[in-house]
């Protein structure tokens, strides 16, 4: 039975409907904002799945041309692998919901969310996290719902709920705030370097905001939504789990105080064989129980040290910033180079500069774009000692890239002061704990290094939370291992003035503002003492690029001169081009960009481009190529692709009898303007060249 639901946000009406459409999944849901039409589909397996380590969850965001009215490129003609803004929107859906679901349930969910309609104005992202709630709200699948979620903008200190594409492009910020039952569980956004107070202010207004729209899934879950599967009780044997704790929990308790994360995975390793083996007559068949009982002593011997000692793993205090080394220009022959390595975790970030050919064309609903900055991110396995093939980039290595980007991104120049294409890429080298926080603070060395004229320095820290009921701990710095086990991971990049981009994931079901702002100081007294170690190594950006990176020269010419430096059929520009080996850019308002790897060359392809811009002026001198040889002269190419005539009687000081006796085709030689007649015809002089009188007068 069709059902439908609506409020007001932010001035438009947000509709979700069921019972029209996709009527054999278990919670089907249509989000409609503006014009912008969302369906959110939720499946369960009909059986359990084995036993894994993480909740089986499968997110994916997808959007149809047709949604904007468009056909897809390409050979195909139909939509292919997923977007990089599909894979952030998915994990951008996936992240708020993945603690939500009961420990024990095992069965697989699929979540499909599929842009149906897209005014270009409002963005989906949010819509598709809103319906996917609203779709596991209305199922039969457990779900400790509802979710709700808002886009957060600002400008000139004022909020904006859901701002569209056009207002964002002056916007201090864009975040994404998801919210249940007052608390905060997802966080993910960009600033402009703007202060921690604004940021907090953009939360508040997000939440109050939210809880409305909890509310409405809420009043369609009643009334439309199905009984919720009973999730069968944990598996538990109070009589195996007490002697796992005898055998290993003093080992586990000296095992994880180990500072180097090999070493401790190692023995903790270890000891969950030696108990398998030790417990397996005694309790045969159960060894995945008994795994899961030393994993859990690991868990709860890790957070009680924290919470009870102030100790972690490796012996840091909770607001302690493991060691930190910062190199630069580590690699001969690239543009700019870094190896930022902070503990065990290690990233080395190189910048390599290009012209606008360079540029990434983006297809989107929105339309089409181009990309002058980019950052990719690699994770490879030998960085965490792992073995793995290499198939390309996953849905984690580019949600981290992302997020580095958009945290260096409001530092970059401006194009018309750099014009460059800038690339960054981030290798992994070592990890243990916040790699993506690593390649924010080694992309901003490298860009620094490759003599990018960046505003700030950018640098990245990670939080941590361990929290027991009133006991509660921030870390600053957090291993891999106080992620795995602990409740927060919260992200925060940006200069010495403020906030350039965050991320923020939560274990538990939400945390309040309180701690938000008390993690968000320690980020920032941590973000300073970080940028204090990259500012000891370099400080500002080098004076000079890399003799190996191109040169960009910018000229303007007339608009009617652009015709002229392409030439016909374009054989002008290809000559330009094969002689000085420069690239060269031309815009319709005669703005050319010369990009040349010598100087030499691009200096050449400027005097080229000059010359033929430039009209000839009557008593200059000109060094010209004679082009023809005829009975009554020579033609002489003054500028390039403009002949003048030298009569016989101008061509030397002397009476002249042949013009072979004194030119011949392919010469170089020294003229002067005479005179130019009103059809534009050139008269050019050797001898008043040659003469000291035509000399001093030119």
């Amino acid at each position: 039975m069709k059902h439908s639901v609506s409020i007001e946000i932010g001035g438009r009406t947000l509709t979700l409907e069921t019972g029209r459409v996709a009527r054999q999944a278990s919670g089907a849901v249509t989000v409609q904002y503006g014009d912008t039409v969302v369906l959110v589909t939720a499946v369960a397996s009909k059986e359990p799945i084995e036993a894994r380590d993480f909740f089986p969850l499968l997110v994916d965001y997808r959007e149809k041309s047709y949604a904007a009215g468009r056909i897809p490129g390409g050979f195909f003609k139909r939509e292919g692998r997923p977007t990089e803004k599909e894979v952030l929107s998915s994990r951008l859906i996936d992240r708020p919901m993945r603690p939500l679901f009961p420990k024990n349930y095992r069965k697989e969910v699929q979540v499909i969310a599929t842009v149906l309609s897209s005014d270009q104005e409002n963005d989906s992202d949010v819509l598709a996290l809103i319906g996917t709630s609203s779709a596991l709200m209305i199922s039969e699948i457990p779900f400790h719902g509802p979710v709700s979620a808002l886009r957060i903008g600002a400008k000139d200190g004022s909020f904006m709920i859901n701002p569209t594409f056009k207002e964002l492009e002056t916007s201090d910020l864009d975040i994404v705030v998801a919210e249940r039952d007052g608390s905060v569980v997802m966080v993910e956004g960009a600033a402009k370097d703007v202060p921690e107070s604004l940021v907090l202010g953009g939360l508040r207004t997000a939440i109050e905001l939210t809880s409305k729209i909890n509310q409405l899934q809420i009043e369609l879950a009643r009334a439309v939504g199905k009984p919720k599967e009973e999730v069968p009780p944990e598996e538990t044997n109070v009589e195996l789990e007490s002697a796992v704790r005898g055998f290993a929990e003093k080992k586990i308790g000296e095992a994880i105080r180990i500072p180097d994360k090999e070493e401790r995975e190692e023995a903790i390793s270890s000891i969950q064989e030696e108990t398998v083996g030790a417990l397996s007559e005694r309790y045969p068949e159960r060894e995945a129980l008994v795994r899961a009982s030393v994993l859990e002593i690991e868990r709860t011997t890790l957070r009680d040290m924290i919470l009870k000692e102030g100790k972690r793993a490796d012996g840091r205090r909770s607001d302690e910033i493991r060691s930190i080394s910062c190199e630069v220009g580590v690699l001969p022959r690239t543009h700019g180079s870094a190896i930022f390595t902070r503990g065990q975790t290690q990233c080395l970030a190189v910048t390599t500069l290009g012209t606008s050919t360079d540029e990434q064309r983006v297809e989107e609903l929105e339309g089409r774009s181009w990309k002058s900055y980019m950052l990719h991110y690699n994770f490879p396995p030998f960085s965490v000692g792992e073995v793995k093939p290499m198939r390309g980039p996953g849905r984690r290595e580019i949600g981290h890239g992302a997020l580095a980007e958009r945290a260096i991104q409001p530092v970059l120049p401006d194009d018309n002061v750099f014009p460059y294409t800038i690339r960054i890429v981030s290798d992994i080298l070592e990890s243990n704990g916040s790699s993506s926080m690593a390649t924010v603070c080694g992309g901003s060395l490298s860009l620094m290094d490759a003599g990018v004229p960046i505003k700030a320095p950018v640098a990245g820290i990670a939080m941590g939370l361990v929290k027991e009921n009133e006991q509660v701990a921030i870390l600053t710095d957090i291993l891999g291992v106080e992620d795995h086990l602990g409740d927060m991971d919260f992200k925060v990049a940006g200069t010495r003035n403020g906030i350039t981009a965050f991320q923020m994931d939560v274990k538990i079901p939400g945390i309040g503002f309180d701690l938000l702002e008390s993690a968000l100081e320690k980020a920032r007294e941590a973000r300073l003492f970080v940028l204090g170690e990259m500012e000891k190594v370099i400080g500002n950006p080098r004076g000079d690029l890399s003799p190996y990176a191109p040169r960009i020269i910018v000229i303007q010419v007339a608009q009617e001169k652009v015709k002229d430096i392409i030439g016909p059929g374009g054989r002008m520009i290809r000559k330009i081009i094969e002689e000085t080996g420069a690239e060269i850019d031309i815009e319709d308002n005669g703005e050319v960009k010369i990009a040349a790897y010598t100087a030499e060359g691009g200096e050449r392809a400027v005097e080229i481009i000059k010359g033929i811009t430039d009209d000839p002026e009557v008593g200059k001198l000109y060094q010209g190529k004679v082009r023809k040889i005829m009975e009554f002269g020579a033609f002489v190419e003054v500028t390039p692709g403009r002949d003048g005539l030298v009569h016989i009687s101008e061509l030397d000081v002397h009476r002249v009898k042949r013009v072979e006796d004194v030119l011949k085709e392919g010469d170089t030689v020294l003229v002067k303007v005479i005179g130019i007649d009103k059809d534009g015809k050139i008269k050019l002089s050797r001898k008043a060249a040659l003469s000291p009188e035509g000399a001093k007068k030119g």
